[in-house]
């Protein structure tokens, strides 16, 4: 029986596609189905070069941008044990079949296991696709497969390539300008410059308020009560928030009522007559929204489910994987026959045929920039299982991701939402100021419920939602209305809503920017790296990050510009469609293009840009942000700081910024309230046993108090505490600083053998400690620093007796409890771990981030912490010390060794990356892979 290989990404896939192929075997062909564990090989890093090309100006890119952008790919070195078990089993095979993903990235997977396995001549190999994971389907695709595309292959290495060129040119120069470790990319920097920017409309906002008149009337016989608006007085438009500008500003067209003339405005109107002036009625009509696409999806899961794009990204592979729904990477919302027919038939039997169209409907739109036409997301198969089916067999994250598809699927082949809305005008005039006031109300009546009996799409912040039902009683024009209640109702303008993981989508998709594919890692990526953290679920960009987009716009501003990202996105989709050539497109990207009006020179690509730019920045403008000037007219700047620690200046006083100060809260006044803190510390008072003052200072390592002062010349140091993770500068009290300075505290002595035990805190947290009778410690760890302060004798006791663990440690009591994480089904709690919160559900621990408050972080932010620490699989053990010494101190000796050969050759012609190089995006090569996709 002849053997089929079949190389497909992933061991769920593998095996889900292989249950399919052993119960239906096809043609009495033998199949064995494998997963290349993602992919094989990348570009390599510098050190991985051969020897002989080590040296050139390119190396740190791996591609010889001298010859055609030739590339030099390795096998990881995590594949390598992969490829040889593939290998083994290739040698037993009669044909190969690549069926990895339907993609840029799957073709380009295919691609580089077929040139890595290099089968032997006169082996059949073919492509394998489909774009679900069920019988019928794999079925299809072993009995019609293709060859390779190259096109696809091409538009995927173009990609490559250009994120590797662009990170490893401009990622130095933020190195050099703003601080080290920092990166740039192709997608990440042009999605934090969208945060950026946001946070500066928020910077630049001023608060304005305005009132209005909320009424309550009657009409009629009609028992129940509604309400109107106040939205004219005398002809002209009452202000609305919408009615302001940025600086608080209103438009002349408006009247801004204060609350004085909103006030005696109500008082006046309620003994008038209220009569209808209008009622228009107009019929309502609502279509459901199309099929899942990859950035809708993401978008929803975030609205209803409270879920990252990650995490949305990580549960719909894991469905498609196990063959629930079709592939989850698509830019298209067409539904197969097969879907429309499976569509309709749920309908009817679950809604009835009043809630089926006459036709299935169609939905044709594609995003911009579309990838390759696969269907939209939906569920798998010819019949499609039910979402309380599919929730006895997955995760349930997953059960809840299937059952958003499951519904949006459903809807999308519904009939629309019908009935009628009805807008009424009241007016009445004040006496005895005879103003005429005008209010306004509506109510929807939906007469038939259509598609909204299964799925209403949500929508973000600061959008328009979708209508909801309310009926009005029945009214004419002339009526007479009855007054309820008249209440004058203050408001104050918002700024801009910050971007959610779902509205920066769904802005990154309306300009074209990157591929829906990659905007999960996109967002991880920016929050990875510090660019950007996570306040509830806005995101606010740090102090660096403003840093580094007044870089990039300033001196390289058409590689953030947000049209010229998406015409480069068109561009590398004409080479995935054959009518642009790989080579000649990143010739003019990296090298420029040729100069029309002047023979023999050329316009300025990235080569040039990165050279010539670089002596024109200067770092100290670049990392000052402008915040506004105190009442003498002096500037006032914050910045980034070197370390990553931002401090806020005037002339030559500072103060550090508190990690959790977003920037648009970064006012005049909170900047002057930070400065105004003494230098040398806050004054607590004064220590009744010593009569010395005790302050509390930020230092290096971090806050503390201290008991009197340094004199000049003396050795002894004054004492100092550290303050506890609970306790600021700002905060702290004597009573709680004199606490602090007793510590280490004697807890008591055992009666057992009469060894001292005392509490401290320590480099790894807080912990008690008894001295044995041979002069030895014991300690164990305890649970909060707080109990240091109250552990009895009792309980400390009852801590020594429990068993050691790893550096002293037990079990840590929790901060909080939460919920059960959706994944592993166990509880979440907060605990206190020796660096700093974390939150765990037994099996997996994750650290809180910047922005995360372990007294307020929701179960939602919880769970998508762990499946982050998941996916990123188990921490890398560190080399010993000593190994580690020793290597540098060689790598030091050979640097120095060769540094005088080279220096010269870099400093004419050169990239600027270092050794240690940035992935495609700019990301430190040791920090992980590619984020731009």
């Amino acid at each position: 029986m002849p053997t089929s290989l079949v190389i497909v990404e992933s061991p769920a896939k593998a095996r889900t596609i292989s249950g399919f192929l052993d119960r239906a075997p096809i043609d009495g062909q033998r199949f064995v189905v494998e997963s290349s564990v993602g992919h094989i090989r990348d570009l390599a890093s510098k050190q991985e070069l051969p020897e002989s090309i080590r040296n050139e100006w390119w190396a740190d890119f791996a591609i010889d941008v001298t010859s055609d952008f030739k590339p030099y790919y390795v096998v990881h070195a995590d594949k390598k044990k992969k490829v040889a078990e593939l290998r083994k089993l290739l040698k037993d095979a009669d044909e190969l079949l690549l069926a990895t993903d339907e993609d840029r990235e799957g073709e380009a997977i295919a691609w580089h296991l077929l040139e890595v396995l290099n089968p032997p001549t006169g082996m059949p190999v073919k492509r394998m696709v489909f774009h679900e994971i069920t019988p019928q389907a794999i079925a299809e695709a072993v009995a019609h497969p293709r060859d390779i595309d190259r096109r696809l292959v091409d538009a995927q290495e173009a990609r490559r390539f250009l994120d590797r060129l662009y990170g490893y040119e401009v990622s130095p120069v933020l190195w050099r300008k703003v601080a080290p470790k920092l990166s740039a990319g192709r997608v990440q920097s042009v999605a934090t410059r969208l945060v950026v920017e946001r946070e500066r409309e928020r910077m630049r906002f001023r608060v304005a308020s305005y009132w209005d008149i909320d009424g309550t009337f009657t009409a009629g016989s009609a028992d129940r009560p509604f309400g109107a608006t106040l939205v004219a007085v005398d002809g002209a438009r009452v202000a609305s928030g919408r009615d302001f500008d940025h600086t608080g500003t209103a438009s002349e067209k408006v009247v801004v009522l204060d609350q004085a003339s909103a006030t005696s405005l109500a008082d006046e109107l309620r003994p008038a007559a209220f009569t209808v002036r209008t009622v228009e009625r107009k019929p309502y009509r609502r279509r459901p929204a199309a099929p899942f696409i990859t950035s809708t999806l993401q978008q929803e899961a975030g609205r209803k489910l409270r879920m990252s794009a990650a995490q949305a990204m990580r549960a719909a592979q894991s469905l498609y994987e196990n063959g629930y729904i079709t592939y989850m990477r698509t830019d298209s919302t067409t539904l197969s026959d097969t879907a429309l027919a499976a569509a309709r038939a749920t309908v009817t039997e679950r809604y009835g045929a009043q809630y089926l169209p006459d036709a299935p409907r169609q939905y044709t739109k594609k995003v911009k920039n579309a990838q390759e036409a696969h269907e939209a997301i939906r569920p798998a198969g010819e019949r499609f299982r039910t979402p309380e089916e599919v929730a006895r067999l997955v995760q349930p994250t997953e059960a809840r991701v299937y059952e958003l598809i499951w519904q949006r699927t459903i809807a999308s082949q519904m009939t629309d939402a019908t009935g009628e809305t009805v807008s009424v005008r009241l007016g009445a005039v004040a006496a005895p100021s005879g103003r005429d006031a005008e209010f306004s109300t509506s109510g929807t009546v939906i007469t038939h419920q259509g598609f909204r009996l299964v799925y209403i799409e949500d929508v973000d912040e600061g959008d328009a939602g979708e209508d909801r039902e309310r009926q009005l009683p029945a009214m004419a024009e002339g009526d007479r209305i009855g007054v309820v209640e008249l209440e004058p109702v203050g408001h104050d303008t918002q700024p801009p809503a910050r971007y959610t993981e779902a509205s920066l989508v769904k802005r990154l998709e309306e300009l074209g920017v990157g591929r829906p594919s990659t905007y999960a890692s996109i967002i991880k990526t920016i929050l990875d790296r510090g660019y950007v953290w996570k306040k509830g679920s806005a995101l606010v960009p740090s102090f660096t990050a403003l840093a580094v987009v007044q870089l990039l716009e300033r001196h390289f501003g058409e590689l953030v510009d947000y049209a010229f990202t998406a015409h480069m996105e068109d561009e590398l989709d004409h080479i995935a469609g054959g009518s642009q050539e790989l080579v000649p497109w990143l010739a003019r990207f990296y090298f420029g293009a040729p100069d029309q009006d002047h023979v023999g020179t050329r316009l300025g690509g990235l080569h040039d840009q990165v050279r010539a730019q670089l002596d024109q920045i200067d770092p100290a403008e670049i990392n000052t942000i402008l915040l506004g000037a105190d009442p003498d007219g002096v500037p006032i700047v914050a910045k980034p700081g070197k370390s990553g620690s931002p401090y806020v200046k005037r002339g030559d006083d500072t103060a550090s910024i508190p990690d959790d100060l977003a920037p648009d809260e970064l006012t005049i006044d909170k900047a002057l309230e930070l400065l105004s803190l003494p230098k040398g510390g806050r004054e607590l008072g004064t220590d009744p046993a010593t009569g010395l003052p005790v302050f509390a200072k930020t230092g290096r390592f971090g806050p503390y108090v201290q008991l009197g002062e340094l004199v000049d010349g003396s050795k002894t140091k004054p004492k100092m505490a550290s303050l506890f993770k609970t306790m600021t500068v700002e905060r702290v009290t004597l009573e709680e600083a004199l606490e602090l300075l007793a510590l280490p505290r004697v807890v008591g002595v055992d009666p057992a053998d009469g060894g001292e035990i005392v509490a401290a805190n320590g480099r790894y947290g807080p912990y008690i400690q008894k001295t044995l009778g041979d002069g030895t410690k014991d300690s164990r760890s305890i649970d909060t620093e707080e109990r240091l302060l109250t552990i009895t004798l009792d309980e400390a006791l009852v801590v020594l007796a429990q068993p050691k663990t790893r550096r002293g440690q037990t079990v840590r009591l929790p901060l909080r409890e939460l919920g059960a994480d959706p994944v592993s089904g166990r509880p979440m709690v907060i605990k206190d771990g020796r660096f700093g919160p974390y939150v765990t559900d037994g099996e997996t621990n994750a650290s809180l981030r910047k922005g995360d408050d372990p007294e307020t972080i929701t179960d939602e932010r919880a769970s998508e912490l762990l499946a982050d620490r998941r996916e990123a699989g188990p921490a890398k053990k560190r080399p010993a010390k000593k190994a580690v010494k020793k290597a540098a101190k060689k790598a030091v000796k050979k640097a120095a060794k060769k540094a005088t050969k080279t220096a010269a050759k870099k400093a004419t012609s050169g990239g600027l990356g270092a050794a240690a190089g940035v992935d495609a995006d700019g990301a430190a090569a040791e920090a992980g892979g590619p984020a731009d996709g």
